[in-house]
């Protein structure tokens, strides 16, 4: 019992909350919703809007930090000094300004970031688990079972979801952006935000709706808006 008490002890203290700030490099501005992932835990979690983020790690843990329309970067954690990181956008963005076609489409965003992370899409991607042997039949291939059990594995896995969920997104605000959303609804400012934020489609939603679907949803749930703009507002935070 004493050996597993100190154990844990020695675990918990090495492990610490290492926080920071992330920044475009270009502009030197902040940036948010930045997705920070562990490689070692496999734990991501979001910056927030000031840019900063606080995630548990160890010496040595490596942190990837992953935003559309911005390369992603990694870091190597030395010390528990406070960070600040430096993001590289794929693009230059103009203020208040959304054009396609001078910035890569999600699907082209997507397989960038895969070209740039080919182990966990090749040797550690559990997908294609099935193998056939030479005699006729179907099994499961031992490398397949190893990364499903092995940390490497998990951690690869835990990424690739992560990426995929980036991807959702982006797919979502490339046709749920401001300037469609407000040229049907006539919003602007921060009555666009609030109702872009409470009526956003899902990812279904965005791949299978056709043009006139999605203005007709989007002209539906202004009238709701218009009717109860207070509704689906979140209640204050408590300290």
């Amino acid at each position: 019992m004493i050996f597993f008490v100190l154990l844990s002890f020695g675990v918990f203290a090495q492990e610490k909350s290492l926080d920071g700030i992330i920044f475009d490099k270009n502009s030197k501005e902040r940036i948010a919703e930045v997705n920070v992932v562990n490689l070692a835990t496999g734990k991501s979690i979001y910056n927030n809007l000031k840019g900063e983020f606080l995630i548990n790690a160890e010496i040595g843990d490596q942190l990837v930090f992953l935003k559309q329309n911005y390369h992603p970067d990694t870091v190597r954690v030395k010390s528990f000094t406070s960070l600040a990181v430096y993001m590289n956008p794929t693009a230059i963005q103009l203020r208040e300004v959304t054009i396609h076609d001078t910035t890569q489409t999600p699907e082209q965003h997507y397989e960038s970031i895969k070209r740039m992370y080919p182990n966990i899409y090749g040797s550690l991607d559990t997908k294609n688990a099935l193998v056939t042997a030479p005699e006729g039949g179907v099994g499961i291939g031992i490398d397949a079972i190893y990364n499903a059990l092995s940390r490497s594995g998990r951690n690869a896995a835990h990424l690739r979801d992560n990426i995929q969920e980036d991807y959702h997104q982006s797919v979502i605000d490339y046709r749920f952006n401001r300037t469609f959303v407000s040229r049907i609804t006539g919003l602007t400012d921060a009555k666009l935000t609030d109702f872009m934020q409470k009526y956003r489609p899902s990812y279904y939603m965005i791949t299978t709706a056709s043009d006139y679907e999605l203005i007709s949803n989007i002209k539906a749930n202004y009238r709701r808006y218009l009717r109860r703009p207070k509704a689906y507002t979140l209640p204050p935070l408590v300290n």
